[in-house]
């Protein structure tokens, strides 16, 4: 590389640097922070840029910030949040002359930013005196007032526009922001933070203590405790965080709750009013009462969150727990659906739905994932259930309020533990083997009473014939991937429940990079057999179709496939099956067969 390539490069990335510690500077303060988030970036050097223009901004929220420019980081956060008021001031305005409104807007926007200090000025000149608003400005400057005095306090230049109107529209998966009640947000939300700086009740200009008898989310909080039995419960059990340095870090535009630490966090810079904020809160709470971290074993975590979002947006709706805040998700399409009916709606159109903003925003779910140790996560469960059946009694008994008939069937059947994964496969052997019928015979005596010991007694025993074609098949994957502490507890289990079940050998077929037939076994046997190979996913259906052809092998007996779900898709042609799969795992196919999740 040159030497001017390389000093060229080098003042790229100077610059680069110094419009992000620019935008960083904008994203910290209270009063920016909504609109800021609500913007759209473009950092382009093929755009067509005034030759000293900084930035400029488009009517739909389009900010083009100029890449070669080696403005310092104030400067960069001055002429970021110009762009921003141009937004939340309503600037964008249709005029009969153009130039003296932008000119007007751009007086206005630095007069605002002068009286805040905030950043630093991009140009040398002294702004006018007298400047009140934009509407009168405007008018001065169209009756003839000399324009030179009042140019060059803009973004893009001496005579370039900084507000433009563009074709492009917004995307049609989401509502354009409301920049005006973004920005009045933004002017509350950082007054509150002055105030209580002010007062002492916090050290920065950024948040609010923890638990402030003056913040809405904690009279919201209180309100739960002492008014709304349901989850009044749940909510004294979690503890606020309301830091909005905190909630940046976390990348959390409203709010967020964390199952495990028993934490929910609440984003002070976006204003919501009481009502609007007893229906966030509430919101948090249920996913946390209803166990929606732990359901959703093998699914999407953003899609689930989006599907139960869906879910107690509707229920939240219809109790009238506050107001739900605009742009929430929200679909009357959904109406009486439970959680995982409308995943698997959502899933065949993942491209639209992944674009859909949850309380955290776009792409990252407000149930933050966490992981406890196996007692102290029983005990979440425990404690969650218990508090959310005691409210609903509490709830009912009192007469609080409506409650929707899918919450209250939801409450009830999380009530009850769930079924474990060895169980539900020995109901699936019952179902498989009907149990055979004994009759006693002399031919195998059994042991003589010490009593009467000249006296022989008949036996129970099983006719031969009767065992004929009882049966099934194993398809065991062995590659690399698989665990062998659950291979073991799977294998165990089905040898206990064929022994029970008088099954007397499987027909077992090893796959991994290709079929292996091990014949007939008895079940304790196959453990002794298996090694696990170092390869990490495998091919199934070789194996299942070796057990299809095979002679000796009944047409009806069901086949039983453990995998760890790194594998191609498999095809039964109508034979009972099913599949055993490690929690967590999902199959890369949709399975026709029940799925045994092994814990």
């Amino acid at each position: 590389m040159s030497r001017t390539k390389k000093n060229k490069q080098i003042q790229l990335d100077i610059a680069t640097q110094n419009f992000q510690a620019g935008y960083q500077i904008v994203y910290e303060h209270p009063l920016f922070y909504m609109l800021l988030n609500a913007a759209r970036w473009w950092r382009d050097k093929n755009c067509n840029y005034p030759e000293k223009g900084l930035a400029f901004v488009t009517h739909n929220g389009y900010i083009f910030c100029n890449p070669r420019c080696l403005a310092e980081p104030k400067e960069w956060a001055r002429a970021i949040a110009h762009c921003l008021l141009h937004l939340g001031m309503e600037h964008f305005q249709k005029k009969e002359h153009p130039l003296e409104w932008n000119i007007a807007c751009d007086c206005v926007a630095e007069k605002f930013l002068g009286d805040l200090k905030f950043g630093a000025l991009t140009y040398e000149r002294t702004l006018p005196g007298g400047i009140f608003n934009e509407e009168r400005l405007y008018g001065k400057l169209c009756e003839g007032t000399d324009k030179k005095e009042y140019m060059g306090f803009g973004t893009a230049g001496d005579l370039a526009l900084d507000m433009l109107f563009s074709s492009k529209e917004w995307p049609r998966y989401s509502k354009p922001p409301q920049w005006v009640k973004l920005f009045a947000a933004g002017l509350s939300a950082a007054v509150h933070s002055a105030v209580n700086v002010a007062a002492g009740e916090q050290q920065t200009l950024y948040g609010s203590p923890d638990g402030s008898v003056n913040s809405a989310a904690y009279r919201a909080k209180q309100w739960f405790v002492s008014s709304y039995p349901l989850l009044g419960a749940i909510a004294a059990n979690f503890k606020l965080i309301e830091d909005v340095q905190i909630c940046q870090r976390m990348k959390i535009t409203v709010a967020a709750i964390s199952p495990t630490l028993s934490e929910i966090y609440i984003n002070t810079a976006y204003q919501l009013d009481a009502q609007e904020m007893r229906f966030v809160m509430a919101h948090e709470f249920l996913h946390t009462a209803l166990r929606h971290d732990t359901r959703q074993e093998w699914r999407d975590a953003y899609l689930w969150n989006v599907a139960c979002d869906y879910v107690i947006n509707q229920w939240l709706t219809e109790m009238g727990v506050g107001e739900r805040p605009e742009g929430l998700l929200y679909d009357e399409q959904f109406k009486g659906m439970n959680a995982e009916a409308i995943y698997d709606r959502i899933v065949t159109d993942m491209r639209t739905y992944r674009k859909l903003a949850t309380l955290r925003g776009v792409g990252l779910g407000d149930i933050l994932p966490g992981r406890h140790s196996s007692s102290a996560d029983m005990d979440l469960d425990e404690f969650y259930r218990r508090a959310l059946a005691q409210g609903l009694s509490y709830h009912q008994e009192q007469g609080c309020g409506y409650l929707p008939e899918g919450l209250i069937e939801e409450i009830r059947a999380l009530a009850h533990p769930p079924i474990p994964w060895d169980a539900e496969l020995a109901r699936w052997f019952d179902e498989q083997f009907t149990p055979l019928e004994k009759n006693r015979s002399y031919a195998r005596p059994s042991r003589r009473q010490s009593s009467t010991p000249d006296i022989p007694r008949p036996n129970w025993v099983v006719f031969q014939g009767a065992l004929d074609g009882r049966t099934f098949g194993v398809v065991l994957d062995t590659s690399g991937s698989m665990d062998r502490g659950l291979l073991a507890t799977a294998l165990g289990a089905i040898a206990s429940y064929s022994a029970a079940r008088d099954v007397s050998a499987a027909r077992v077929v090893f796959c991994d990079a290709e079929a292996y037939d091990a014949g007939y076994m008895k079940p304790e046997d196959i453990a002794g057999t298996v090694k696990v190979k170092g390869r990490g996913g495998t091919v199934l259906q070789p194996g299942i179709d070796l057990l299809e052809k095979a002679e000796d092998f009944p047409k009806e007996a069901p086949v039983l496939i453990i995998t760890d779900g790194y594998c191609d898709k498999v095809v039964l042609h109508g034979r009972e099956h099913a599949y055993l799969v490690p929690q967590g795992a999902n199959l890369p196919f949709v399975p026709k067969g029940k799925v045994f999740r092994m814990r």
